[in-house]
């Protein structure tokens, strides 16, 4: 016979919960809102459960062992969630997991074992587990907008959807027939198959039926089975993972999903080209609850049901453009009524046309609306075919005909591969040579701005700081684009012959070149901005094929093959300044040769992203015009490191007898001995994402002009070498998220005009340099999550210009013992989301 239970057991472990919960959501825990939310939800059931502890003897015995072992897990849970740290996504991943499993139980419980008495006064606890699992539905939202490398969360919804209401009922009645397996969104591009699948994953049916298990990948025209393997085994924290074949590739999709169950899974894949039908074929399994639903603007008839998004009706259509045109919605007046209506019937029920063109109008003058309604009135009809789509949506291109460097900037985003995230200061770097003559950097950012306000890009956020820092640039962008506007760009750039183009973008599959190019005529090509791009079968090699493109400033080479040489034919381009080598593959591409860089002589910013280097990487570190060199998700290996920049590496006494010299050199006005210096026009030196580097190059201290020194998320990075205190013109130093770094050195102090020092989120640094005080100019310190610094320097008291702070609430402590000596210092105190994706003010 079971042991009795008592109502007073009932209430001891609901206030343990109670307790766990009250002290975890007081303390700067990384579930802290959710805690905050669980402790308003325990409070108000708190009466309630009295009141079931009262009803022992009348309640089912195995009922109550249940409310028991909900409240036993529960407040195991909360004190589980309290040792997870911050930067442990895939925990944290977790354990919201398993609370919203428990809400879920709760919900259950309470709707089916509670008597129907107990249950109608229940009625404000179901509203606050809902609440509370719409709010951490979002925040995984969230996690999945922010573009997160791997995550296949689902990204947010538009400010405003018009028209696809009762679309969306059909939709999720078709995808949750029990023979439907794999249903396709078809329609043309532009018509709003993304926005009717996104609104779809957010559905609440739909979340009840498939929970956590809803995962969103974009698959490409180049997109493999190995590229979405990577993707969905990286949602889950599983970053080590190789595929030597797409059979292994699809075989272990297969074995992960069915891990996953017995729960319900779906599998949406968005904009599928008909050259990856075959791929959605492989990835059909048989497992009981999985689906798989399918965008395309091709009709792939083969993989199953398909359900062809019809355009809006005019009512619908006329609402989306005068949102999109007025502001507010109301029709202004001297607009005539007539002119919006045939406004509304060119554009045809596309919802990409009625946003944009509306867009382009926006504030204009009534004879901008007369003369793009004469425009259109010339054309064929937009529903024949997407080339009509893309004849509309020139309307808004031709809106910009005012800001012709604006245009350009448009026509230039067509170089890069479709559905990819583009970092905005490789935008910026790239348009400040084109159209700046490399200067003013920071203006280029008015394009991208002015393409955003229009809808021709859309800004998705990197890393947002908690506070706007005057005078500083506190917040940068993924910058993505729709793929018919990415298609608009070529179009009207393929519009010139070929040798006239300014933007010419080439595609090679396998060895198979342009005609134009392998009849090697004579005449140039006059070309200002170049973008090749080859796919997994290119051979790599370009002897056979020249190239005579003097005119190029800037070259684009987007790579997906495992090895890669650069093309012979960079030694001919005198003007190129920008140099762009990005890898596409599953791994970084291995780059075989870069001999040909050289003769680069006009060369200014380099970018290289995803690439595996060889010992001949040296030759960069040799030109001299270099500004900006910039390595993300680079293999670096001992190449860098090995590179010795000017002279030899000093240890620390030496270096420090060295500062005392020259110090005193200065002080006597006694000429020192003329320096060699290196790289000597480089302001700007980025390592992002370089998992395996160790050390940074030896001399790096020669780099005399370097302003901008920036080494994130390096996870290996374990030591700065003591030469940095060298960098005197060194103004922002960020060290953020380098895990395995200790310590800065003692030289730091030397960098006198040093403004911004962001070293947030380094783990295991526990001290900061003595000389930290004599940075006179340091006016920003970002310093969060240094979970082992546990004292400051005394010489911080010192630091005169310091004027904002940025910490989190253990690191504010350690500012408030230093006391009034930095009285007017600003410190602000950040705490990241449970998904570290965001930080936010709290004080």
């Amino acid at each position: 016979m079971a042991d009795p239970i008592s109502g007073a057991a009932i209430g001891a472990l609901f206030s343990a919960l109670l307790t766990e919960v009250i002290n975890k959501a007081s303390k700067p825990a990384r579930f802290r809102t959710l805690h905050e939310h669980l402790k308003i939800t325990l409070t108000e059931i708190e009466p309630r459960v009295d009141e079931m502890s009262r009803m022992v003897g009348n309640r089912p015995e195995e009922a109550i062992r249940k409310l028991i072992d909900y409240l036993t897990n529960g407040k195991e849970l909360v004190l589980k969630c309290s040792t997870i740290q911050f930067w442990n996504v895939y925990q944290i991943y977790v354990c919201v997991g398993k609370l919203k499993r428990l809400d879920k139980a709760l919900r259950r419980f309470f709707q089916e074992e509670v008597p129907m008495k107990l249950l109608s006064t229940n009625a404000s606890l179901m509203n606050r587990v809902d609440e509370l699992k719409e709010k951490v539905d979002r925040l995984l939202a969230i996690h999945g907008a922010v573009g997160f490398p791997g995550s296949c969360g689902v990204p947010g919804l538009p400010e405003v959807i018009v028209g696809f209401d009762h679309r969306l009922a059909e939709l999720k009645y078709r995808l949750l027939k029990d023979d439907t397996k794999v249903l396709v969104i078809s329609a043309p591009g532009g018509c709003g198959k993304t926005t009717l699948a996104k609104m779809l994953c957010h559905d609440k049916d739909i979340k009840d039926v498939f929970g956590q298990n809803i995962l969103y990948l974009i698959v490409s025209r180049q997109s493999s089975l190995k590229s979405i393997a990577l993707n969905l085994f990286r949602h889950y924290g599983k970053n080590d993972c190789v595929f030597q074949t797409e059979e292994d590739a699809k075989n272990q999709i297969e074995n992960l999903m069915r891990e996953m169950g017995p729960d319900n899974i779906l599998l949406v894949l968005d904009d599928v080209w008909s050259e990856s039908e075959s791929i959605v074929q492989q990835l059909r399994f048989q497992i009981p609850g999985y689906k798989i639903m399918v965008t395309s603007r091709f009709l792939l008839n083969s993989l199953g049901s398909t359900y062809e998004l019809s355009l809006l009706n005019h009512e619908d259509a006329r609402t989306l453009f005068c949102h999109s045109a007025f502001s507010p919605n109301a029709i202004p007046d001297g607009v005539p009524d007539d002119d919006v209506n045939k406004m509304v019937e060119f554009c045809k029920g596309f919802p990409l046309a009625h946003t944009a063109v509306g867009a382009s109008l926006c504030r204009q003058p009534l004879f901008k609306w007369k003369i793009t309604l004469k425009k259109l009135s010339e054309g064929q009809s937009i529903l024949q075919s997407d080339k009509r789509l893309l004849h509309c949506l020139k309307t808004s291109i031709d809106a910009l005909d005012e800001f012709p460097i604006s245009k350009n900037c448009f026509l230039d985003l067509g170089a890069f591969p479709e559905d990819k995230h583009i970092a905005d200061t490789l935008l910026m770097d790239m348009w400040a040579e084109l159209y700046n003559d490399g200067k003013d950097v920071d203006n280029a950012s008015e394009y991208l701005l002015k393409l955003s306000s229009r809808n021709l890009v859309n800004l998705v956020p990197i890393r947002k700081y908690a506070v706007e820092l005057q005078g500083y640039e506190n917040e940068h962008y993924y910058v993505t684009q729709h793929d018919v506007l990415r298609e608009l760009a070529i179009h009207i750039s393929s519009q010139e012959p070929i040798s006239e183009r300014k933007q010419l973008f080439m595609e090679i599959h396998g060895n198979e070149f342009p005609k134009w190019w392998t009849q090697k005529t004579e005449q140039p090509i006059n070309a200002r901005i170049l973008s090749i791009s080859t796919d997994e079968t290119f051979s790599s090699s370009w002897n056979e094929y020249d190239l005579n493109a003097p005119n190029v400033e800037v070259l684009i080479l987007n790579i997906r093959s495992k090895h890669y040489s650069l093309p012979q034919f960079i030694r001919k381009m005198s003007q190129l300044k920008v140099l762009v080598v990005t890898g596409y593959g599953t791994c970084p591409t291995q780059l075989d040769d870069i001999s040909c860089l050289g003769s680069s002589s006009s060369l200014r910013c380099i970018r290289f992203e995803h690439i595996c280097f060889l010992s001949s990487v040296h030759i960069i570190f040799k030109l001299r015009k270099i500004k900006k060199l910039t390595f993300v998700t680079c293999k670096i290996g001992d190449v860098i490191p090995h590179i010795t920049l000017g002279q030899k590496r000093l240890d620390r006494s030496a270096f420090s007898a060295i500062q005392v010299l020259r110090k005193a050199c200065n002080t006597l006005k006694v000429c020192a001995t003329k320096r060699h210096y290196t790289l000597p026009n480089l302001t700007d030196l980025e390592f992002d994402r370089c998992y395996d580097l160790k050390n940074l190059p030896a001399g790096l201290g020669n780099i005399a002009q370097l302003q901008n020194l920036s080494i994130t998320n390096c996870h290996e990075l374990d030591a700065l070498p003591e030469e940095l205190g060298s960098l005197s013109n060194l103004k922002t130093l960020s060290i953020h998220s380098c895990t395995k770094l200790q310590e800065l050195p003692e030289s730091t102090g030397s960098l006198q005009n040093l403004q911004l020092l962001d070293i947030s989120d380094c783990l295991s640094i526990n001290v900061l340099p003595q000389q930290i005080g004599e940075l006179s100019s340091l006016r920003v310190l970002q310093m969060s999550g240094c979970q082992g610094l546990h004292e400051l320097p005394e010489s911080v008291s010192k630091l005169l210009q310091l004027k904002d702070v940025i910490c989190d609430e253990e690191t504010s402590y350690l500012w408030k013992n230093v006391g009034a000596d930095v009285g007017n210092v600003k410190i602000t105190v950040v705490e990241k989301d449970i998904l570290g994706s965001f930080m936010k003010i709290i004080r």
